[in-house]
């Protein structure tokens, strides 16, 4: 599988000028070639092909005086910024046939010079490297910087150069890993755990674990407010705007930052330590616009199930999904009597049928593992039951599964 590497580059000011003319040469070609292909659809004319904009966009333009500072540049950043305009009118058009999974994208829109995120890419073409002192060495750039945090597996066909809205500068590599190197790298696990994901705890774990939520937001608020109260009384166009706008983006950053990695240390953990997870698919989107917005978000879900689904895969590990609409909080653990939906403020409730009492979230915890089939009894045998193929006069839709759930 592909990983991406990011690691944080320190360009000097010569340097970061270089690197700031690069994004600007690179948007203006993408601008151009998106404003080529909206002047050929309202002519109703086809669409100019990559061979043909990058002849007139690139090779001909260095040669007018209007656009001689493309020059300036490397040519391969030019051809990447074509071909990413390209991928985004692909990704378009497959999104209005529905032939792309997720949200539909809109149309390409132009770059703006104020966009706080920006980023260029080399290929191998653009004879980049690594010097013997541990310098990115990128042409018209030089050699930058490189806070290497830790070693890459292989040798990367290409590198993006990515500034953030913070100011800060990566170098990101996309890397083909090793599956074998993977395995040997992951110790031998038996066992296995559901994961109730909530707000009051992160996570609770079948076995009684619980993680309390950090809440990165919430103990960031105080000085979030403070920034964004100077940034509010700058004058806007000043250059205390600026400073006042990297405070404010520095600050979400840190927060970003540390919660990410909360998220990993966990992850890498949990999948270290068990052969096979079970996780409910929560409807985040849903839970996002309710009262509990804020905590929902600061929580970050989605994030922290997408790196439990890749390390999962990478490490050979299972990984189910259960259902967003399984009753966890509803059924006794237990004896599987069902008692019906509870408020938020009841934290521990009794089974009116076996008399167990149960700490919500771990019995949640615990229904999650039994319904992503990994329970199993005191024989050793799974609590699911076996699949039994639908007889001929039963209706399809009301059978049993003919294959069993992918993890």
């Amino acid at each position: 599988m592909q990983l991406r590497y990011a690691f944080r580059l320190y360009p000097e000011p010569g340097q970061r000028t270089a690197l700031a003319r690069a994004f600007g040469c690179a948007r203006v070609v993408y601008n151009d070639a998106v404003r080529a292909r909206e002047d050929a659809r309202r002519a109703g004319e086809a669409f100019p092909t990559a061979g043909v904009l990058s002849q007139k966009l690139i090779t001909e333009a260095k040669q007018t005086p209007e656009r001689s500072w493309l020059g300036e540049v490397s040519a391969v950043v030019l051809q990447q910024s074509l071909r990413d305009a390209e991928a985004a009118y692909k990704n378009f058009f497959a999104a209005l046939k529905g032939e792309r999974r997720g949200a539909k994208t809109g149309a390409p829109r132009f770059k703006s010079r104020k966009d706080t995120r920006q980023s260029i890419r080399f290929t191998a073409n653009a004879c980049w490297s690594i010097t013997g002192s541990g310098r990115l060495n990128l042409p018209k750039v030089g050699a930058v910087k490189v806070k290497w945090s830790r070693v890459l597996p292989a040798r990367p066909s290409s590198v993006s150069v990515i500034k953030d809205a913070a100011g800060r500068c990566f170098a990101s590599f996309v890397i083909d890993t090793d599956p074998a190197a993977d395995a040997a790298w992951m110790p031998d696990a038996n066992h296995t755990v559901g994961i109730d994901l909530g707000l009051t705890h992160f996570a609770v774990l079948s076995d009684g674990t619980k993680i309390d939520s950090p809440r990165f937001l919430r103990r960031a608020e105080k000085k979030l407010k403070k920034v964004q109260w100077e940034l509010s009384r700058k004058q806007k166009g000043s250059k205390n705007r600026e400073k006042a706008r990297l405070k404010v983006a520095r600050a979400h950053a840190q927060v970003a930052d540390a919660r990410r990695e909360f998220h990993h240390q966990l992850s890498t953990k949990l999948i270290r330590d068990n052969q096979a997870i079970g996780v409910e698919d929560l409807a985040v989107k849903g839970l996002a616009r309710t009262r509990l917005a804020k905590s929902v978000h600061d929580a970050g879900w989605t994030q922290f199930v997408h790196m439990l689904e890749y390390k999962a895969v990478r490490y050979g590990r299972t990984l189910v999904k259960i259902g967003r609409f399984e009753p966890t909080s509803q059924v006794c653990s237990a004896c599987g009597a069902k008692d019906g939906p509870k408020p938020l403020h009841i934290r521990e409730w009794t089974c009116a049928a076996c008399g167990a009492v149960h700490d919500r979230d771990h019995n949640a915890a615990k229904n999650v593992k039994t319904a992503a089939g990994l329970a199993v009894t005191a024989c050793g045998a799974q609590v699911r039951p076996g699949l039994v193929l639908a007889q001929r006069d039963e209706a399809g839709s009301h059978g049993f599964p003919s294959e069993p759930r992918a993890a």
